[in-house]
């Protein structure tokens, strides 16, 4: 499960069930007259309370985050999980102000009794107030843009090196430098001491040698040896289509996560993930250069 696929939605309903959690411990019921040695149930002690809200919006909340992180989308009875717990929260914010309205239930309904002065305890108003939240989140958060943002930032690019400093990090990070073709792997291309093209060991270069020719263009394509491969980052999780042109993507780039650039495609890039598999990312907006 990769958090940073998280958005600010996400990060709003965890927080509304956070706060239900916290809700279904309290009084569900109030009385105004009540003398100090009454003891009100809460929601775990209020079966109807329980699993129509206080359950199914902890469990809808499950399922939206547990959805987003995961890589490729998982249904359930032919419903995507994230849809599925959508539909959860807005049922616990349904139950809960059906509860408000209600408090006492059907017990107004038999014969001789009485309701009045009972009125839905904090324990309640807080599990509407945090049903109402979550519900709306869930709902807007694929149509509001500072909703789909990512909830963690992706990583800043490692700073510049000094001079003679071994980078740091690996595959996955800017800065890290790839062995060249004929290059052994873990030689440090233009360190001191180590001979240049062309040049012989310990030795300074010639003056007045003629520069190395410079390789045509494959394809005899203009601009394509312009191109410099560069790290980059996605803000929101973005497809990857394969090369040939295929509709369905054969990955999905996520934010938080470092990958190369290794061709422009007209308005696309050619990208290659950590696992060595290349593909076409259409969509470039927003995009962290590292």
């Amino acid at each position: 499960m990769n958090i940073r696929s998280l958005t600010r939605g996400d990060g709003v309903v965890i927080g509304a069930a956070v706060l239900l959690f916290i809700a279904s411990f309290l009084d569900i019921y109030s009385a105004d007259d009540a003398p100090d040695s009454v003891d009100f149930p809460n929601a775990w002690e209020s079966g109807p309370i329980l699993m129509s809200v206080v359950l199914s919006g902890i469990i809808g909340a499950v399922l939206i985050v547990v959805a987003r992180g995961l890589p490729q989308p998982r249904k359930v009875a032919g419903l995507d999980l994230g849809q599925f717990g959508v539909a959860a929260t807005v049922f616990a914010a349904w139950g809960a102000l059906a509860n408000i309205f209600d408090p006492f239930s059907g017990v107004n309904n038999l014969g001789g009794s009485s309701d009045s002065g009972v009125d839905a305890g904090i324990g309640l108003i807080l599990a509407l107030i945090a049903t109402l939240v979550m519900a709306a989140a869930a709902v807007a958060t694929p149509l509001v843009p500072a909703l789909k943002a990512a909830l963690v930032g992706a990583p800043r690019p490692q700073q510049p090196q000094p001079y003679g400093g071994q980078p740091q990090g690996g595959y996955g990070y800017p800065g890290a430098q790839q062995p060249g073709p004929g290059q052994p792997y873990g030689a440090q291309p233009g360190h001191p001491g180590q001979p240049g093209p062309g040049q012989p060991y310990g030795g300074q270069p010639q003056q007045g040698a003629a520069p190395a020719p410079q390789q045509p263009s494959q394809g005899g394509q203009p601009g394509a040896a312009d191109f410099s491969p560069f790290w980059f980052a996605v803000p929101v999780p973005r497809p990857l289509y394969a090369e040939d042109g295929s509709p369905s993507p054969i990955a999905e780039l996520a934010p938080g996560t470092w990958y190369l650039a290794v061709e422009q495609r007209g308005p696309g890039l050619v990208a290659q993930t950590q696992d060595g598999r290349r593909g076409v990312l259409q969509d470039t907006t927003g995009i962290q250069r590292g």
